[in-house]
């Protein structure tokens, strides 16, 4: 009866106390069913699992009224994704306050659903009815009807299967996905004069069963059922009216586990005296004022007894999006323990891979293995970066292997975890070897509550394991003539060791103090900052040299290294925590070096001279020679690094991978008049660009290359862009780096207005002819008195052409060896579907049916005719087909 729980809420405002027996009685009553006297009316039987534990909490008189408003909504449309994720973070004391976060838009969540699972069923259901209608046409209507009931008791059964599902948005997305094609399956059978079809096959329907989900945490596993089952109701009463569904209204199918989706094992126990900081308690130093770890805020380490890899439940589809949580950060999220089983467990999954992989990874081995159609995932867009790619390569280059047959490298998301604005990758694989749809976002346009509104562009053809179609970058393999000479900066692992210029003249004119550039520095303006190096030095050696020195890392920097879980950098806590020695080794003797920033919307190198210390945030190439400063600068180069490199942060920079972005560039073996032409334009862009930054201290480097991107495109200047212009010389900036350009494709000899694809085409081929004169001992050393100190045979010229040309000719697409065609119905439709997409121009339906050994032309333009009125092909004036 409509109201009568909040008129029971009503009744208690005096007596709040009352509200524990009456409400249990309630809850005991909705459990088994029959008349409640609390409500007195008689009440459905609901299920055991839901309120089989009838205990209700005591309310204060606030919170009931609280209650009271909350009963008064309308409850009965409230969208389930945003439902199970706003009670989520509702009852999570950790997160409560990031409850008005914005959610994840539930068309973010429809687009890796639809492509994974819904596509593939809902071209099955074409094919059926195609089929079905078929029949009907021919009076075959028992056959036409038996069509369409046998593919719905096929769709009943299909499982799908979210191994983190949180809440269940992916899960409920699903499930009102085959609510309307069931819908569909009932209106068709209507039309096929079955006019009681829907309640035939009560019996039988689309239910949460179907839909699987593995969850750790107990309040997301309760909540993700509860969410499956109010969009089934919800869809009941919608389709139904008032005609309630059969009791139990709500059944415990246990298809929601709250279990590990990685590993099982026998026991968990606490290790006895072995603890670690929470990753989260501060406290302020007595001397400093900072905030440190509190080293006395502990948590266990865990061993676990007889671990091994957990046993996913059967399903057909895998969707989801498992936790966003990087290599780096898995201990200090996990736990030792966890961490080390799961890395031994899955040990096929590299260290450096993001916790997320392992998902991927095992989807694709039940992929390989025959027990899965397709699988779906939400990653992080570093997927594309080096450390995660390996997982894809290995299952896209095996014997049997897989394809992505869908894929958006990069996107915007919510985290469903905190409400955290991050970039994604979606991925959708099924076994074998296939072409697939690649998505680009190519606008954003922001949308209030429900992050942007994406445009997207849309390719076809063999998507990478980079998530890109065309030139195979991600083939490019590292070249010994580009080794041993890029690095990243120091890392740090204490923000005490940075000092300002009086902070370093306090700790005395002979420390080892030097200058440090970050990313920051580079693409803004230099901070003027300083930095302690130690390096060489032993913590006895710096007490006794330099006591101040000691004192200022020991209050500012030891706090910090004391939690931290890496021996080594507990250890050596006055030292950097990653010391660089390579990169120190690679610059000595050089008076200065090509310095990037890894992660930047645009990407420039610049000169850093051999005095400053690079931060862990640069990526340094040990090379003083202008030439290739300029070979970096250029678009060639550029386009390279953008397109093998990868996206990071919700700003989508683009980060420099240097095993991917420096290692595998072939440079161009240029003439001594070209190579000379290239030095004095590098010398020239990197002057031109430090001397209006020092004439003008506001000027940063993004600034200039905003303001360049916009000459380029030639969207008018606003009025700040106009002063960075002025002072930046802006149009200067551009002739510089178009005449670079020039001088650089000449290098090449290529033309300078190639695409960027071409250009892509080209490097790649060029990567491959490089290799293989490297198999064969003849190595292009970029600075060989230091690579190749013995002088090595290999630098004399090859007579090799200095790069793979495009080839301009392509075989013509034909249908190739007959195929036998099929006795069943649907299956002459799927087959006839198909060849209409291969075919390389419409065909007429004779071409089509000598294509096939034993097909008569009329059975396929009859099937034809049938696809053109479902809209599935398209019919020219010639009598000639086409895929629709």
């Amino acid at each position: 009866l409509r109201g009568s729980f909040t008129r029971l809420l009503e009744s208690l405002r005096a007596t709040p106390e009352h509200f524990i027996p009456l409400v249990e009685e309630l809850w005991q009553k909705m459990n088994s069913g029959g008349f409640s006297t609390t409500l007195r009316i008689n009440i459905l039987q609901f299920n055991g699992g839901l309120f089989a534990d009838g205990e209700a909490l005591p309310f204060t008189l606030d919170q009931l009224c609280l209650l009271i408003e909350s009963s008064k909504a309308d409850w009965r449309d409230v969208e389930p994704a945003i439902f199970g994720t706003l009670l989520e973070r509702a009852l999570d004391p950790v997160e409560r306050h990031k409850l008005g976060a914005h959610y994840t838009p539930r068309t973010y969540v429809e687009r890796l659903v639809l492509h994974t699972v819904i596509n593939p069923v809902r071209a099955e259901w074409d094919t059926v009815r195609i089929a079905a209608v078929n029949l009907a046409n021919q009076d075959k209507m028992k056959e036409a009807v038996s069509e369409v009931r046998k593919f719905h008791r096929a769709l009943c059964h299909i499982r799908v299967l979210d191994p983190a599902c949180g809440s269940g948005n992916f899960l409920y997305v699903v499930l009102e996905h085959f609510k309307r094609i069931e819908g569909e399956i009932f209106d068709t059978l209507d039309s096929l004069g079955e006019r009681q079809a829907s309640l035939d096959m009560a019996g039988e329907t689309v239910d949460p069963h179907q839909l699987l989900g593995l969850e750790i945490n107990p309040r997301a596993a309760a909540i993700a059922e509860l969410v499956l089952w109010i969009g089934t109701l919800q869809w009941h009463f919608r389709n139904r009216g008032s005609i309630y569904p059969r009791q139990p209204i709500i059944r415990n199918f246990h298809n929601i586990e709250c279990r590990d989706a990685l590993i099982e094992y026998d026991d968990r126990q606490e290790v006895s005296g072995v603890t670690h900081w929470d990753g989260r308690t501060t406290k302020l130093h007595s001397v400093t004022g900072k905030e440190v770890p509190d080293e006395t805020v502990r948590i266990p380490v865990f061993h676990y007894t007889n671990p091994r890899k957990a046993v996913w439940p059967q399903a057909d589809y895998i969707i989801g999006n498992p936790p966003f949580i990087g290599a780096a950060r898995m201990r200090d999220a996990l736990g030792d323990g966890y961490t080390d089983i799961v890395r031994k467990i899955h040990s096929d999954v590299g260290e450096s891979s993001d916790f997320v992989m392992y998902w991927w990874n095992h989807a694709a081995e039940l992929l390989r293995s025959g027990k899965l159609n397709r699988f779906g995932f939400v990653t992080t867009n570093s997927l594309r970066q080096t450390f995660n790619r390996r997982v894809l390569e290995t299952h896209m280059g095996a014997k049997n292997p897989v394809s992505l047959v869908f894929a958006i490298p990069d996107h915007p998301w919510v985290d469903s975890a905190d409400g955290a604005a991050v970039r994604i990758a979606m991925t959708t694989a099924e076994v074998g070897t296939s072409t697939g749809l690649l998505q680009t976002v190519v606008s954003e346009t922001a949308s209030d509550g429900e992050g942007y509104e994406v445009q997207l562009d849309s390719r076809t053809g063999l998507i990478h394991s980079d998530l890109s179609i065309g030139a195979n970058i991600a083939g490019a393999t590292s070249l010994l003539a580009n080794c041993s000479l890029s690095s990243r900066g120091m890392m740090l692992f204490g923000s005490g060791f940075i000092v300002t210029p009086e902070e370093a003249a306090q700790l005395g004119s002979e420390a080892p103090i030097r200058d440090y550039r970050n990313g920051k520095d580079l693409t803004n303006k230099p901070r003027g900052v300083k930095v302690i190096d130690l390096f060489g030095l032993s913590a006895e050696e710096v007490r006794n040299q330099f006591p101040a020195v000691y004192q200022w890392v020991i209050e500012r920097v030891k706090p910090e290294r004391d939690v931290n879980k890496d021996r080594a950098i507990r250890e050596n806590w006055w030292l950097h925590g990653r010391v660089r020695t390579e990169l120190r080794f690679f610059l000595v003797g050089l008076p200065r070096y090509i310095a990037t920033v890894e992660t930047s919307k645009h990407r420039v190198f610049q000169w850093l001279e051999e005095s400053i210390l690079p931060d862990n945030k640069l990526i340094s190439i040990a090379l003083d020679d202008a030439f290739y400063l300029g070979v970096l600068s250029s678009r060639i180069h550029v386009d390279w690094a953008m397109a093998s490199g990868s996206n990071l942060g919700v700003g989508n920079d683009s980060v420099y991978v240097k095993t991917r972005c420096f290692e595998t560039f072939p440079f161009p073996e240029a003439s001594e008049k070209s190579k000379e032409r290239i030095r004095s334009l590098g010398e020239q862009l990197d002057a031109h660009r430090k001397r209006q930054q020092e004439q003008h201290p506001g000027l940063t480097m993004t600034g200039m290359y905003n303001v360049l991107e916009k000459l380029r495109s030639g969207e008018a200047l606003t009025a700040k862009e106009k002063i960075i212009h002025e002072q930046g010389l802006v149009s200067v900036l551009k002739q510089l780096h178009d005449e670079l350009d020039a001088a650089v494709a000449e290098a090449y000899g290529w033309p300078v207005n190639l695409s960027d694809e071409e250009i892509l085409e080209r490097l790649v081929a060029l990567n491959t002819a490089r290799a293989a004169e490297e198999a064969q001992g003849k190595i292009r050393w970029l600075r060989p008195s230091f690579q190749c100190p013995e002088g090595s045979a290999t630098q004399a010229e090859l007579g090799v052409a200095p790069g793979g040309q495009k080839s301009e000719g392509r075989g013509q697409a034909t249908f190739g060896k007959k195929m036998d065609w099929p006795k069943s119905l649907p299956d002459q439709v799927r087959l006839l579907r198909a060849a209409l997409a291969a075919a390389p121009s419409p065909v007429t339906a004779e071409e089509l049916a000598r294509s096939f050994v034993r097909a008569q032309t009329n059975r396929v333009a009859d099937l034809l005719e049938t696809l053109t009125d479902l809209g599935q092909a398209r019919k020219l004036e010639d009598e000639r087909y086409s895929a629709g």
